[in-house]
C-alpha cells in the first residue's frame, strides 16, 4: 500500500499504479462474480466489471423492471442473467447489492448457497454491522468483504466511461480463505475505483449514514431550502432565489471546488464574496456542528439503523416514500429548478 499524506496525516491507500487492473484480473481469473440486485449500485458495478473483462453474472427477480433493465444492458437470461438463488449457486463471489431492506428479506433464501470458500461482498456496512437486527449472520467458512464507492452507481459508471475513477473504501470482516483482502482490493479495482482506502464495516456505516443525512443529502437540502425561503420571504422572485441558492452553487462554484479545493474556489470569486464567506463560515459552523454531533450519536447508537429497518419493513413504506418524494418534487423551489434546467443553453 502507498503512504499518502492527507493534510499532514499519513494514510495507507491502494492506487491503480501499485495494483493495476491486470493484477486484479489475474487474481480473480477463476472467480464467477454474481451481482445480486440491479437497482442503485448493481448496474454500475456489474457493467464496469464486465467491461474490464471479469466473469460476471446477474441475480435478479424475474419479471420486474430491473430484470428488463438488465436485459436492456446486455445481460442474457439463462447465460448471464438468472433468478437470485441460481446466481448465488453459480457464483464464487456474491456482490450483495440489494437495498438494506431487501438484503434482510432475501438473506434466508440465499444463505444455504453461501458454501465454504465463497465470498460475500457488500458496498455498505449496514447489514453486517447491525447483524443482530438484520439477521444477516454469514457462515464462518466464507469471506466477508466490502468495497464502498463514494458515490452512486450512476456516478461510478459515468466516471468509468470517461476513464476516471470514483474513490472507494474497502474492508474485511471475515477472512476464512486467507485471501479476502486480495479479493476485496481486486474487486475495488475492477469496479473502477480511483484509489482505495481501508476501513472496517462499522466505520463505513457510521460515516456513510452520517454523510447521507448530513452534507450529501439531508443537510444540503435543509440549507438550500432555508436560504431559498428567506429570499422569497423578502420579495425575490422564484427564479432569482433559485439561481442564487442552487444554480450558481451547482453549475459554477461546485465545479471549481471539485477541481482544486475550497481555497481555489474562493480565489476565483470576487473579493466581496471572499470576505463575506470567510466572515459567515464561523457562524454557520457553530450553528450546525451540534446538529452533526447529535446526528453522529444517533447513527453510532443504532437509532438510525433501527429507524430505517422499522420504516422499510412496513407494507405501505413504498407508498409513503413516494408521497414524501412527490412533495419534494412538487415544491416551489424544485419546480423552479425544473424550469431553470430546461432554460440552460445545452437544453435549447
Amino acid at each position: 500500500m502507498a503512504v499518502i499524506n492527507f493534510g499532514g496525516i499519513d494514510e495507507q491507500v491502494v492506487t491503480r499504479e501499485e495494483f493495476p487492473l491486470e493484477k486484479a484480473s489475474e487474481y480473480l481469473k477463476n472467480e464467477t462474480i454474481a451481482v445480486i440486485g440491479y437497482g442503485v449500485q448493481g448496474p454500475g458495478q456489474s457493467l464496469n466489471l464486465r467491461d474490464n473483462g471479469f466473469k460476471v453474472i446477474i441475480g435478479q427477480r424475474k419479471g420486474g423492471k430491473t430484470w428488463e433493465k438488465a436485459v436492456a444492458d446486455g445481460w442474457v437470461p439463462g447465460e448471464t442473467l438468472f433468478e437470485i438463488e441460481e446466481a448465488v449457486k453459480r457464483g464464487t463471489i456474491i456482490l450483495y447489492l440489494l437495498s438494506d431492506a431487501a438484503q434482510i428479506e432475501v438473506w434466508p433464501r440465499i444463505k444455504p448457497y453461501m458454501t465454504a470458500g465463497k465470498a460475500l461482498y457488500f458496498s455498505h456496512g449496514f447489514g453486517i454491522t447491525y447483524k443482530e437486527r438484520t439477521g444477516i449472520i454469514p457462515p464462518a467458512d466464507i469471506d466477508v468483504i466490502l468495497v464502498a464507492p463514494k458515490g452512486s452507481g450512476t456516478s461510478l459508471r459515468r466516471m468509468f466511461l470517461k476513464d476516471r475513477g470514483l474513490n472507494s473504501s474497502f474492508a474485511v470482516f471475515q477472512n476464512a480463505t486467507g485471501k479476502a483482502r486480495e479479493r476485496a482490493i481486486s474487486l475495488g479495482i475492477g469496479v473502477g475505483s480511483g484509489y482505495l482506502f481501508e476501513t472496517d464495516f462499522k466505520r463505513e456505516v457510521s460515516s456513510d449514514l452520517t454523510g447521507e443525512r448530513g452534507t450529501l443529502m439531508g443537510a444540503i437540502q435543509g440549507l438550500l431550502l432555508a436560504q431559498y425561503e428567506v429570499l422569497r420571504e423578502n420579495g425575490h422572485s422564484p427564479s432569482e432565489a433559485f439561481n442564487e441558492t442552487v444554480e450558481e452553487l451547482t453549475q459554477s462554484l461546485m465545479p471549481l471546488f471539485a477541481e482544486n479545493g475550497m481555497d481555489w474556489m474562493y480565489a476565483n470569486c470576487s473579493t466581496t464574496a471572499q470576505r463575506g464567506a470567510l466572515d459567515w463560515m464561523g457562524p454557520f459552523h457553530d450553528a450546525v456542528k451540534p446538529v452533526f454531533r447529535q446526528l453522529y450519536e444517533s447513527v453510532v447508537s443504532g437509532i438510525e439503523a433501527q429507524r430505517s429497518i422499522d420504516a422499510n419493513s412496513k407494507p405501505d413504506y413504498r407508498d409513503g416514500l413516494e408521497k414524501e418524494l412527490k412533495t419534494l418534487h412538487d415544491s416551489e423551489m424544485w419546480q423552479t429548478g425544473a424550469v431553470v434546467r430546461k432554460l440552460r443553453p445545452e437544453n435549447n
